[in-house]
């Protein structure tokens, strides 16, 4: 039950998570190059650029979003008593 409480908060998470990352994003690639960062849909684009920009974009979401929702089912847990998902994960 604790699961379906928390999509809500999850959800939410996520998108501040975007936010987040797209706010930090454009400030560390101001260090990189002095142009905006190169996007998919741009007809002249030096792909190894693009592939950085890409990387960089995609690596920071994920690890926002991880500590994001990690430290949220963390306050969740405290709150509620029940931890939203698996203690620990699956043995191979």
């Amino acid at each position: 039950m604790s699961k379906v409480i928390y999509v809500p908060i999850s959800v939410g998470g996520g998108l501040l998570a975007g936010v987040i990352g797209k706010k930090l994003f454009s400030v560390i690639w101001g260090v990189v190059d002095d142009q905006e960062p190169p996007k998919a849909e741009h007809r002249r684009v030096d792909v190894p650029k693009l592939a950085i920009a890409l990387l960089l974009e995609g690596a920071l979401f994920a690890l926002i979003r991880g500590l994001v929702d990690h430290g949220s089912r963390h306050v969740f847990a405290h709150v509620t008593g029940a931890w939203p998902g698996d203690e620990e994960p699956d043995a191979r």
